[in-house]
């Protein structure tokens, strides 16, 4: 082997490596020991941030201009019904794919007692306290939390039924466990008026089903205490941290297996700490943010609620660029860059983004977060479902979040070069966004080098994102699903081939060149043996006046079928003229210019029937193939949008 090509390796293996390294940081455990928490842990719950059950005044002073619209709430819940989770509600995973049939009436429930907790709080009257207590028996009564998708996959039967094979702590289970853990605070001496039972019930259960499986087992995927090299964490991991933390804080009373208990959850999540980049980008893009970074910071908070500020991460620099990736992500008008399966419409979080922003001291999140506020509703804001612990704390910053400035003052380029993420802004209303990285992202798509692109806030080229969770989403048949593959991304298919999926295809030379304004890549390590592909350089350039040129260069060993190019779009597409595709945004009209001596041109109409898509793009989304006329060994192409 030539030194030229073991120098070419080693620069890959360097570059591959980097972005998607395991870097030991333990940024937790390297500040603080297990003595440090007993001696940082505030005893006996008084850590609490929130006023007692029985503090009226409290309550009326912190839930102010909100009550009403919490009581409406509490209302409305308590006139619906609980909903019965049968044993074909979970097998129905199993035998169809489903999620749904179980998840909604189970969430349903979680839902409701949240709501009827929230009301009882702010109004103190009693009236809702036995529709609480039947919540916490139905709950109680349930043979297991998780949600069948996840039992399938984590039960040593592999059943969507729970069985006694083993206890699962998952998000939806953890969520439940951390409610009502607050229910048990807030309400224990209410539910003992009725009768005693209630609240020794759920400490017992609290205790079988997530205190002593998190303390006694290393084997949850997400706690990444067996983790292996290339291993992933995810979400999962400060979600699920996060909700024990809270149920350990909230129910255990003996302080020493508190503290072990509380620095075994900050070792789990120095694991996450670990796994995410040090620029901040989150792989999982924009909607995921609430539940990884969102909640990392729901931890760390909780945490330093729980130490009186003696345990406090929020002078990290990495954990402050985590919380800025929101900001820089938002296009405008609702709309998000959406890489993986992230929706490209954004669901707000403001109360958290506030909160994070003040917590590590950035502006731009605040005045963003005010921005959002003022732009949604009281209802929608205050509201978290079953996360008590936002909802009660987007209620306290509310009054702070209302009278913060909401100008958004956007950066005109923004460069994650970790994660190779790459954002641009032009002066005459483009926004621009593209990716580099490896298809084994978390919620990976094969997409390397792909890109989105908006005018005035209004999509023209876009990631159509994910359609409802069914068993196929997370198994090996993930990439029959057509929204993951390479084939509906604005990306080329060469020699006849997609990108493969796995953590060896990625992109290489990956760089961000800001006085050029452009952004550019090598995807052809993306692409399996089979293409043939040496080279294929791809380069965006996006003008601060006059739109977007694309220009792909490359050289393929001995090519056998013609390179198609494609490109995605939520605009019904006009090629009636040879050489332009031209799509209309409503209040501009786009052309994306091609070279129709080079290229024919085709357009496949995608509808749409599922509403988690449906709801962001409409009825359809449109394929544009360009496909070449000549098969070629090498070549440029060039494509022109503006």
């Amino acid at each position: 082997m030539s030194m030229r090509k073991i120098s070419s390796l080693l620069l890959l293996f360097f570059i591959s490596i980097n972005s998607f390294a395991y870097v030991e940081r333990n940024l937790m455990q390297n500040r603080w020991t297990i003595d440090d928490v007993k001696i940082a842990i505030v005893p006996d719950r008084k850590w609490v941030p929130y006023p007692d059950y029985s503090d009226r005044d409290g309550w009326d002073k912190l839930t102010g201009t909100m009550k009403d619209i919490i009581l409406k709430d509490g209302e409305k819940a308590k006139a619906q019904q609980w909903n019965l989770v049968l044993a074909t509600d979970y097998m129905e995973f199993e035998r169809t794919g489903a999620r749904t049939v179980m998840e909604q009436p189970y969430h349903a429930n979680v839902n409701k007692l949240s709501s009827l907790m929230m009301a009882e709080l702010a109004e103190g009257k009693g009236r809702f306290i036995d529709d609480i207590i039947n919540g916490v028996w139905l709950f109680c009564d349930m043979k297991g939390w998780a949600s069948p998708a996840h039992l399938n996959g984590s039960q040593p039967s592999r059943r969507a039924l729970p069985d006694d094979s083993g206890i699962l702590i998952d998000l939806v289970s953890g969520d439940l466990s951390a409610l009502l853990s607050w229910c048990h605070y807030f309400f224990k001496d209410e539910m003992d008026k009725v009768n005693p039972y209630f609240s020794h019930r759920l400490k017992n259960e609290l205790k079988i089903r997530t205190m002593d499986p998190y303390m006694e087992n290393d084997n949850y995927w997400w706690q990444a205490f067996n983790l292996k090299p290339g291993g992933l964490v995810n979400n999962w991991n400060p979600w699920c941290n996060s909700n024990v933390l809270i149920t350990f804080l909230l129910m255990e009373d003996n302080q020493a297996r508190l503290a072990e208990a509380v620095y075994r959850s900050m070792l789990s999540v120095d694991k996450f700490l670990n796994y995410n980049n040090s620029d901040g980008a989150c792989e999982e893009g924009p909607s995921y943010w609430g539940h990884a970074a969102g909640k990392l910071y729901d931890f760390l908070q909780v945490l330093s609620y729980a130490t009186n500020g003696k345990i406090n991460m929020f002078d990290n620099s990495m954990v402050k660029n985590m919380g800025e990736y929101i900001v820089n992500s938002y296009i405008g008008d609702g709309w998000v860059v959406n890489f993986a399966d992230a929706s490209a419409k954004g669901d707000g979080l403001s109360g958290l983004i506030y909160r994070y922003g003040s917590a590590v001291g950035s502006q731009p999140m605040q005045q963003f977060a005010s921005y959002l506020l003022k732009s949604g509703s009281k209802e929608k804001y205050f509201y978290s479902g079953r996360d008590l612990f936002r909802t009660l704390e987007n209620i306290r910053v509310y009054p702070q979040v209302e009278a913060a400035s909401s100008v958004i003052k956007h950066n005109q380029t923004c460069w994650y070069p970790e994660t190779e993420f790459c954002y641009m802004r032009s002066n005459d209303g483009w926004f621009f966004g593209a990716k580099g990285g490896y298809n084994d992202e978390s919620h990976n798509h094969n997409d390397v080098g792909s890109f989105i692109l908006f005018h005035n806030n209004k999509p023209v080229f876009v990631d159509a994102g994910v359609g409802t969770y069914t068993r196929k989403t997370f198994s090996s048949e993930r990439y029959t699903i057509w929204t993951m593959q390479c084939n509906y991304h604005n990306l080329p298919i060469i020699n006849g081939v997609p990108q493969s999926y796995g953590k060896k295809f990625r992109s290489a030379d990956a760089a961000f060149n800001k006085g050029k304004r452009t952004f550019s890549l090598d995807i052809s390590n993306a692409y399996a043996e089979n293409a043939g592909v040496k080279l294929w350089n791809r380069s965006y350039t996006l003008k601060q006046k006059g739109g977007l040129v694309i220009v792909d260069k490359f050289t393929i060993n001995s090519a056998s079928s013609a390179n198609v190019v494609n490109f995605l779009t939520c605009l019904v597409p006009d090629v009636s003229v040879k050489g332009i595709v031209t799509v209309d945004t409503g209040d501009k009209k786009v052309n994306m210019k091609y070279d129709s001596i080079r290229f024919d041109v085709s357009v496949d109409k995608i509808d749409l029937d599922d509403t988690r898509l449906s709801n962001v793009w409409g009825s359809a989304l449109y394929r544009i193939s360009l496909t070449a006329k000549q098969i070629a060994d090498s070549g440029e192409y060039r494509f022109v949008i503006e």
